[in-house]
């Protein structure tokens, strides 16, 4: 007869066969390598040698020369070649929130010096955006003439024209968060490049000044990125990361007796309370009771989103997917993962649950969630078709992507952009160069998903959809 202790071996065997069975559904460390190489694929300028996209070459090399400012460098925000600095500042937030919060997650899985990169192509383009105090240069590229030929960034032709913000014509939510992006990437580069770590700093106090002292909503990036929420989350968004980077009375003093504040129910670079309540229910539970309320509104987020709390508000699709709007929805599908990522960590840490009215939600049941909107991403939806390239079962292959559905070709090779549309844009076939690790906009509200160029509410990608799953795909691969 077999032994106890033999039995159970054979249980704990199996046990834990069982629990590696449940964890390894996806490769989530194959998913953050390639999330992260997608960025890399974005990045406007003078690339290093032997880029991990290799159809991928020096583009857009004399950007800001027409006033006067080198602004080389960036990434293009999407499927074009423009670089707008909203979306662009946004996605360096969040990565920098990444690596800060799961800095040992992104550390095991061997990514954190990709991060660091990611994260200083975009800073180091904002520091030279931004040398003048009052002035921030926001945009390069012309959507109207960009839109007018499908052509790589390697060989377009189209208008780099620049647009800027200053107090004459203010733009304080792209100020703002900016301040953001390059305090909270401070934090990042401390330890490891601190006189960097300190002019990111410097940079982002002055133009959080600027935000808040030159006040108004600049419309220069409409209609693609207008501010329909408002500044006042950017405001309250970029003073929450310069406290957590400074520990400065005026930045509390801003957060305590300034700010204005609300509960919602998204998280994207137009409207950031969620981000900024989540952050600071982190230092209230680390012992500052003075943000009590903004903890209580982290748990209200929670409550409207989570689809078992009698206070949901977010639509959920028939296949289990967050749906905000269609058009890049993946982007609050990732944003929302993330979140509910860090708040069920922080949960977990202090021992604490989320009361939504008479129901009581714990870590667990939150990192469910989050795990099932990256599943759904990455496969587990009812199409059993990952949304990310390159990854996992019967993949997109026709992303709506300039670089990735035009050939290579020499830099000074000229090309018609009327006959571009003909050659490369409308027709039915996989794009020749792969756009490894770009998490497309993906299904409608009724899971509906078509594989089509054409269609770029459905395969357009952007740079912040990505940047949102370092995070938590991090969690997950540990």
């Amino acid at each position: 007869m077999m032994s106890e202790s033999g039995r159970l071996v054979i249980t704990l065997t199996l046990l834990t066969s069982f629990l590696v069975c449940v964890n390894a559904h996806f490769n989530y460390k194959e998913a953050l390598t390639k999330s992260i190489i997608f960025l890399e694929a974005q990045r406007s300028g003078k690339l290093p040698p032997h880029p991990r996209p290799p159809w991928r070459g020096d583009s857009a090399l004399d950007d800001g020369k027409l006033v006067g400012v080198d602004l080389v460098g960036g990434y293009y925000d999407a499927g074009d070649n423009v670089k707008y600095g909203f979306p662009m500042a946004f996605t360096v937030t969040t990565l920098a929130w990444a690596a800060i919060f799961y800095k040992a997650e992104l550390t095991s899985a061997g990514e954190m010096r990709n991060v660091l990169d990611s994260i200083k192509w975009g800073t180091d383009y904002f520091l030279k955006a931004s040398t003048d105090r009052n002035r921030l240069f926001v945009q390069v590229g012309d959507p109207v003439s960009d839109h007018e030929c499908w052509m790589r960034p390697e060989n377009m032709k189209s208008s780099r024209k620049v647009l800027e913000i200053n107090q004459n014509c203010p733009g304080t939510e792209i100020a703002a968060e900016t301040a953001a992006a390059l305090s909270a990437s401070s934090i990042v580069f401390r330890d490891v490049d601190p006189a960097y770590s300190r002019n990111l700093l410097y940079s982002a106090k002055k133009l959080f000044q600027f935000a808040n002292e030159h006040r108004g909503t600049y419309d220069g990036e409409c209609p693609f990125y207008c501010s329909y929420s408002g500044y006042h989350d950017e405001l309250l968004w970029g003073a929450t990361w310069l406290y957590i980077a400074t520990r400065r009375p005026m930045y509390l003093k801003f957060i305590q007796d300034e700010s204005t504040t609300a509960i919602v129910s998204e998280f994207s670079w137009d409207l950031k309370f969620a981000g900024a309540q989540v952050l600071l229910s982190q230092l209230y539970w680390e012992g500052q009771k003075e943000f009590q309320t903004f903890k209580q509104q982290a748990d209200g987020y929670i409550c409207n989103v989570l689809p078992e709390s009698p206070y949901h508000q977010a639509f959920i699709t028939p296949g289990g997917l967050v749906h905000f709007r269609d058009g890049a929805n993946a982007q609050y599908v990732t944003s929302t993962a993330f979140l509910f990522s860090v708040y069920s960590d922080l949960l977990e840490r202090h021992h604490m649950q989320v009361t939504c009215g008479d129901k009581h939600f714990t870590s667990v049941q939150l990192m469910n969630f989050a795990k099932r909107q990256m599943d759904y991403l990455l496969g587990d939806n009812p199409l059993k078709r990952s949304m990310m390239v390159g990854f996992g079962n019967n993949p997109p292959l026709q992303a709506h992507h300039r670089g990735a559905s035009v050939p290579v070709m020499a830099p000074t090779e000229d090309v018609n952009c009327g006959m571009s549309f003909v050659y490369w844009y409308n027709v039915d076939k996989p794009n020749p160069n792969e756009l490894t690790g770009a998490i497309l906009g993906g299904p409608d509200k009724a899971d509906r998903f078509i594989d089509s160029r054409v269609n770029s509410s459905y395969t357009e990608p952007c740079t912040y959809v990505n940047s949102a799953a370092v995070g938590v795909l991090a969690k997950l691969a540990s």
